[in-house]
């Protein structure tokens, strides 16, 4: 069972869509978005749901005020202005609360309650290219990294319970603690890049982030069409970084076409970009080496 993650560095560069015509070209594979913070892959896979379950993570603080003497010691003590006061009684503000428990520790009452925090929901839903490990924080919630983790444990549980080959990811934007979380103990990233400024600027910044955890990868090139000169840099540094471009895209409205009609770009058309897509995923499962499990090429680690 080999895992495949799809990131980019950030958002907008079409990762998503191509997700999908990986879920529909694969056989035999387990779907997860591990975009938490704003998933949309469901939108393209149109999953049955399944029921939530919750996602529990941190603690957030609570005053009782029958057993509150107003002695002020949370307000002086907490260091976010969590706490709050109209010299009659105190409360806590949810939405400035870090969960530290400093005023729980130093409540001279014990008036001050720790309970574990609800920060979202995840489910196992079924798709037309089979199952799909799904989640969405609650607005202005943390611990996407530790939500992103128990998807990825989730899709891998299932993947051997189903005797699935591959799982396919559709990773969070960004460098940060979730994109971190998802790139650990991957075999395989897919880079989606786009011939901009900021696309090969992230794109830099990504390849640094695998190259730190030693995580093989292979780069696409989305819109390759909208800037000639752009292109060849990103290519040039593919090849200063030992990475394989797979596939070129050009900037092609059958994405859009897909996107509305809810379906994935290779379900949609027939169309030489989509053929691109179905070659680039081709070359990708070449990576692989059947007999050990092991990628046969990979980027040269720093």
């Amino acid at each position: 069972m080999h895992e495949v993650l799809i990131i980019s560095g950030k958002g907008g560069t079409g990762k998503t869509s191509l997700t999908a015509a990986f879920a529909h070209l694969s056989d035999n594979a387990v779907l997860c978005d591990l975009d938490v913070d704003a998933p949309d892959l469901h939108l393209v896979l149109r999953p049955e749901l399944s029921t939530a379950t919750p996602f529990i993570a941190g603690f957030e603080a609570h005053i009782d005020g029958t057993r509150c003497s107003h002695c002020g010691t949370c307000l002086e003590m907490c260091r976010f202005g969590a706490v709050q006061t109209n010299t009659t009684d105190y409360r806590i503000n949810p939405l400035r609360c870090e969960g530290c428990g400093v005023c729980v520790k130093f409540c001279p009452e014990k008036a001050i309650d720790f309970t574990a925090k609800h920060c979202g929901e995840w489910r196992i839903s079924n798709t037309r290219f089979g199952p799909l490990v799904h989640a969405q924080l609650f607005p202005g919630q943390e611990n996407s990294g530790k939500l992103v983790a128990q998807l990825r444990q989730e899709a891998k549980t299932l993947a051997k319970e189903k005797g699935a080959r591959l799982v396919i990811s559709d990773g969070p934007p960004g460098i940060g603690c979730p994109v971190i979380s998802a790139i650990s103990g991957q075999d395989l990233a897919v880079l989606v890049t786009e011939p901009t400024p900021s696309g090969l600027h992230d794109l830099k910044r990504v390849v640094e982030l695998c190259g730190h955890f030693r995580l093989p990868a292979v780069v696409i090139i989305n819109k390759y069409d909208l800037h000639a000169t752009l292109v060849h840099e990103i290519k040039t540094f593919c090849v200063s970084q030992n990475l394989p471009v797979v596939a070129q895209l050009p900037h092609d409205p059958d994405f859009v076409h897909a996107m509305v009609r809810a379906v994935a770009l290779t379900e949609y058309s027939q169309g030489s970009t989509a053929q691109a897509v179905r070659n680039a995923f081709n070359e990708i499962m070449c990576f692989f080496d059947s007999s050990n499990g092991r990628v046969i090429q990979s980027r040269a680690a720093p």
